[in-house]
């Protein structure tokens, strides 16, 4: 049947043409469609509203969302069992997303260790251009929805991609009602899709390399001489087809430039900055390590990662799939599970002298690396989990789900599991921690550990020389300064001139005036101006025996900026 997709493996069959859907209708459904085109006709204002795009922002996250599948299967979670179960199919359908309808969307269950079979509340999977080649929602082609299995609180996704983001780029994630056939599934959270737009977005493209770490399904090959079960570990094998057992490409090519990034970053680990973004790798393993993501590249499996290679040619690291986050999945790769002490007193520097997490152990061998990574622990820690900011927002995120979590017939936990599943651990066997009573020990555990209590040297008096009031040359350069205390060793500024460039880095001339106090120094840089109307963006780092400090506390999304023609006014 050429032109058609055809569905065998289903308890019927369902047939769609490549460009045209085909629909079978009921009397009850011919009289509803009658109905609707008659109030178009009447009421075209009415009518155009909901053919529009809808005003609520998809991933608003003061309201829940609605989604509302219709699949051609009475027992429709039996149809995508099946569809699972056999391959990598989709289901035809329709949706409508916040009364925004969609036709001809294809439909899935997703996940690995999240799906279950003969379970309604499934992760799902949604392609609006499925069949409608550029059809989307508000930009967004992909909808992807996590069931938040084994967590009671259905918070911690939420939780997680808010305070990532504060450091690095990271997936949006919202609530929304889920209704499959008209019948109530539940309470999902929604998760932005490491596709095209949230590409475009972080990194200003989409067609370079996508990996993402860990199988769904193995891949035939007839590759040989590969390490056995080292996931997405990133170590390095000679032989390319090896990746294919452990990276899902998400993209048209990339295996040969996946497989040189590991080689660099095993074999010359000095270099790693020519192919990955190191500092959003400890940024990444940071995030991991304070909130005990260990379903994540720092625990056993080394998995539910992204890594995008950006136009520079630099593999950008990603947050995923964090369900399992806040110790709900407790094995580093060590011996048997942890316990609730364990989780709550996680080393910070787990896996540092491990060969076969190389993301983590060939980074911190470098001691400038090492001491960032424990800054960035450290501050996470302060800024959200020493203050129990973290906690006010969990209660809060509880708060707006409580009454649909209630009224879903499917859900998993009981309503008590997911009231008290902030400050105890819920279940017998699963013993998944309460989110505050892991984080309020582990919090004061990381503050006073020796690895993170080191004082930095705290930088101050920054200034950008510009022209001086009688002179008429104009500068051409950035000549910054800044002082540090608490006998720094050095002070590196790192600078671009566009936002879509990377940083360059350089270390700063110290200088030696004669009234600064002991212990301080004053450091100086000048940096060319491409052009008359350049801009720079720039942060500085200070280091000393024990740490490292940077200013803007928060560089990642807001530098300094300083325009070339403000210095010549």
């Amino acid at each position: 049947m050429e032109g058609f997709r055809l569905f065998t493996r289903l308890p019927f069959c369902i047939i769609a043409p490549a460009t045209k859907t085909t629909h079978f209708l009921t009397l009850q459904q011919f009289l509803m469609k009658k109905l609707l085109f008659l109030l178009i006709i009447l009421f075209p204002i009415a009518g155009f509203a909901q053919s529009g795009q809808s005003a609520r922002p998809f991933f608003e996250k003061k309201t829940l969302g609605e989604i509302r599948i219709t699949l051609p299967a009475k027992n429709w979670n039996d149809a995508l069992d099946s569809m699972r179960l056999y391959g990598e199919g989709m289901m035809l359908g329709s949706l409508v997303v916040d009364q925004v309808r969609y036709d001809s969307v294809g439909v899935r269950f997703r996940g690995n260790n999240s799906y279950q079979m003969g379970m309604k509340r499934n992760p799902f999977q949604i392609k609006l251009d499925f069949v409608k080649s550029g059809q989307n929602h508000q930009g967004y082609s992909s909808i992807k929805l996590s069931s938040a299995l084994r967590d009671p609180s259905l918070v911690r996704e939420v939780l997680f991609h808010e305070i990532a983001a504060n450091y690095m780029p990271s997936p949006q994630a919202s609530y929304t009602k889920l209704f499959v056939n008209d019948e109530y599934v539940g309470v999902f959270i929604n998760l932005e899709s490491v596709d095209g737009q949230f590409l475009r977005k972080h990194y200003g493209s989409e067609d370079n390399p996508l990996f993402k770490a860990g199988v769904d399904y193995k891949t035939e090959s007839d590759a040989t001489n590969c390490k056995q079960n080292i996931y997405g570990s990133l170590e390095y094998e000679e032989n390319v087809d090896c990746y294919l057992n452990n990276f899902e490409m998400k993209s048209d090519r990339g295996w040969l430039e996946l497989r040189h990034m590991t080689k660099v970053l095993n074999q010359t680990p000095d270099q790693s900055g020519q192919v990955l973004d190191v500092d959003r790798a400890l940024w990444m393993l940071a995030l991991n390590n304070v909130m005990v993501n260990l379903s994540s590249y720092s625990g056993h499996y080394s998995i539910n990662y992204y890594l995008y290679q950006d136009n520079h040619g630099h593999f950008q690291p990603i947050h995923w799939d964090l369900n399992l986050s806040f110790g709900s999945f407790k094995n580093t790769g060590k011996g048997s599970d942890l316990d609730l002490r364990d989780l709550q007193r996680l080393d910070p520097l787990l896996h540092a002298d491990n060969p076969y997490k190389p993301l983590i152990s060939k980074l911190l061998q470098d001691p400038l690396n090492r001491k960032i990574y424990l800054a960035h622990i450290r501050q996470i820690n302060d800024d959200y989990f020493s203050n129990a900011a973290y906690e006010a927002r969990a209660k809060e995120l509880q708060s707006m789900i409580v009454v649909p979590f209630n009224d879903d017939k499917n859900k998993i936990y009981s309503l008590e599991d997911f009231q008290n599943s902030l400050k105890e651990t819920i279940g017998r066997k699963s013993k998944i921690p309460g989110i505050v009573e892991l984080m309020s020990r582990r919090s004061r555990f990381l503050s006073s550990h020796p690895e993170l209590n080191a004082l930095p040297s705290a930088i101050s008096d920054v200034a950008v020389q510009g022209r001086g009031k009688f002179e008429n040359e104009k500068v051409n350069t950035f000549r910054i300064t800044a002082k540090a205390d608490r006998y720094p060793q050095k002070m590196i500024i790192y600078y671009r001139f566009a936002a879509d460039q990377p940083y360059q880095s350089m270390v700063m001339a110290e200088e030696s005036p004669n009234n600064l106090p002991s212990g301080m120094k004053n450091y100086s840089v000048s940096i060319d101006a491409p052009s008359e109307d350049a801009v720079l963006d720039y942060y500085l780092l200070s280091e000393n025996p024990g740490t490292v400090l940077f200013l803007p506390r928060d560089y990642t999304n807001t530098p300094y900026k300083v325009k070339l023609s403000d210095l010549n006014k």
